[in-house]
């Protein structure tokens, strides 16, 4: 089958495994027989094909408690191309971007959505590849009152959904300096606060620190109406301590807006979030793009290939991951699509409960031997045969 037919696992699996097999199949590799869909409206559904992107829904259930009632919150994962070609004004490439989200959005508010987190560097094509600063650094823009910014915090408002804006961030407080972060805006239409990305590749393709440096942020968790959430972005899942630091500050949701593409790390994709989702104890939520990008000029990377002037194919398929270790089917590898998932935040603690993973964490054990291993006179504690 070539990459070109080759739309998602999930079709795959279900056009050529047995009905009879293919439960036990799903129950091994997502961790329930039943993809327990969503069901949605008329309106939604139609919406949706008025948008033209492929639209999927699941729930997580949890034990119900007699002391504390369901915490049901709706979660959604946008993944999508860009369509406007590179050559474009910055404007016109922005603008399209805001409308082509704007009109994603009309359909998650109609599915009941609480909070939205959108792809990494949303408002622009992956221009990092580059390592061109101009046009590139132009959308750049401030996290609080830039134009995208502002665009999201009316519509957070009028929908009463929490939306996560990952942005090229210019900080005109710190010499017009340049991040990668993810903004956070309150269902009320307000700017809660901000998360610039901690890890920064230097792979292949991805030329980022030609751009921007390691954040400096921490590891921030927000508590919104909906829930105490955080955002690991992109390369940072590739960190198990970057997760875990989510965790250590309470996040109960921790979503991974991401642009990556198949030849890097596809294998790797439906490990890492799960992976998380499980050692923490809460839900993870992965995003990834879809497309090709080119780019006027041509480049080079460090992995020996020719020069070229596209970057990709991105191959979407973002899924959402359970603290037992279940996950969601993924989006389609090449569609724009919207991804909402129903879940129990009660499930987090019930699993802390059941598996114990942060009371035999021994966190103390591993800061005493980190404290060590960073100084420069470390030597690994190894023991040889004589």
């Amino acid at each position: 089958m070539s990459e070109s037919n080759f739309k998602s696992l999930e079709a795959t699996l279900n056009k050529h495994i047995p009905p009879e097999e293919l439960r036990e199949v799903k129950r091994v590799l997502y961790g329930r027989p039943d993809d327990n869909e969503l069901q949605f409206s008329e309106e939604t559904i139609s919406l949706a094909k008025d948008v033209d992107i492929e639209l999927k829904g699941y729930v997580f259930t949890a034990r119900k408690e007699d002391l504390r009632r369901p915490r049901i919150v709706r979660v959604a994962a946008v993944q999508n191309t860009v369509d406007i070609p590179t050559t474009a004004p910055i404007h016109v490439q922005r603008d399209a971007l805001h409308e082509k989200i704007s009109n994603i959005l009309r359909v998650a508010v109609t599915a009941g959505v609480n909070i939205v987190c959108l792809q990494e560097a949303w408002t622009m094509p992956f221009a990092f590849c580059t390592r061109e600063k101009f046009p590139w650094c132009e959308f750049a823009e401030d996290v609080e009152n830039g134009p995208t910014t502002k665009m999201l915090k009316e519509l957070a408002k009028q929908y009463n959904m929490v939306i996560i804006s990952p942005i090229l961030e210019r900080d005109a407080n710190h010499h017009d300096t340049i991040w990668n972060t993810a903004v956070v805006i309150s269902n009320n239409g307000t700017y809660i606060g901000k998360h610039r990305k901690n890890h920064i590749p230097r792979v292949g393709d991805f030329n980022e620190s030609t751009y921007y440096f390691e954040g400096d942020t921490g590891h921030p968790v927000f508590e919104t109406q909906f829930g105490r959430i955080a955002i690991n972005i992109c390369y940072g899942r590739h960190h198990p301590q970057n997760w875990m630091m989510f965790g250590v500050n309470g996040a109960e949701i921790v979503f991974n807006p991401s642009a990556t593409v198949g030849g890097l790390s596809e294998p790797l994709w439906g490990i890492e979030a799960r992976n998380a989702a499980i050692a923490n104890s809460y839900f993870t939520v992965a995003i990834n793009r879809v497309g090709t990008e080119v780019f006027p000029n041509e480049f080079t990377s460090g992995n020996g290939l020719p020069a070229h002037k596209d970057f990709g194919p991105f191959y979407g398929s973002s899924y959402v991951a359970a603290p037992d270790g279940s996950r969601t089917p993924g989006l389609s590898r090449d569609k724009d699509g919207l991804l909402v998932a129903e879940m129990d935040l009660n499930l987090c603690r019930q699993i802390k409960d059941f598996w114990g993973f942060q009371m035999t964490q021994r966190l103390p054990l591993y800061a005493e031997s980190l404290a060590k291993a960073v100084k420069p006179d470390y030597k690994p504690q190894i023991t040889r045969e004589s």
